[in-house]
């Protein structure tokens, strides 16, 4: 015998459990669990469909005089959707979005009048980045200082 195997059968004061938990006890407490369960379930659906019943019953009843509408209010015809004011609901979000920046990469790459009136133009990014490139930024003089004059400038070359 292992030395453990000696050590527990020397100590009678400890014993293990002989019996183990049974199968029929588990079934039956899933079984309960599944009746209650249902049971829940129909006293719920009882409770409401009893509210509903009550709620549809405490309604006043319609005027006689009121005719019943045949007209399909779910599908709105594109001109009756012109007569909204802004902002409206999207139809149909990915389409309107696309459309939107198509129409916005289209105005920054192409050339336009901003303002006919005041001569303001527009002009695709590219060929403006290439304008400042070549140009430069216009720079505006600071506050206070007088612009250099011909009398002012330092003669060059000797003169």
């Amino acid at each position: 015998m292992s030395e453990e195997t000696k050590q527990h059968a020397n100590n009678s004061g400890m014993e293990f459990e002989q019996q183990d938990l049974k199968p029929g006890g588990v079934y039956g407490f899933l079984t309960g669990l599944f009746v209650a369960a249902v049971l829940v379930a129909l006293i719920l659906w009882g409770f409401y469909d009893f509210m509903d019943r009550y709620e549809r019953s405490q309604q006043p009843s319609q005027n006689p005089l009121v005719q019943p509408s045949r007209v399909e209010t779910r599908q709105i015809p594109p001109e009756t959707i012109q007569k909204f004011p802004q902002p409206r609901l999207e139809k149909n979000e990915r389409l309107e979005i696309n459309d939107f920046l198509l129409k916005e990469e289209d105005t920054l790459d192409s050339y336009g009048w901003v303002d006919r009136k005041a001569g303001v133009v527009r002009i695709p990014i590219e060929r403006a980045m290439q304008l400042i490139a070549q140009q430069g930024l216009p720079t505006t003089p600071r506050v206070g200082t007088v612009p250099p004059a011909e009398a002012q400038s330092p003669k060059q070359g000797g003169q």
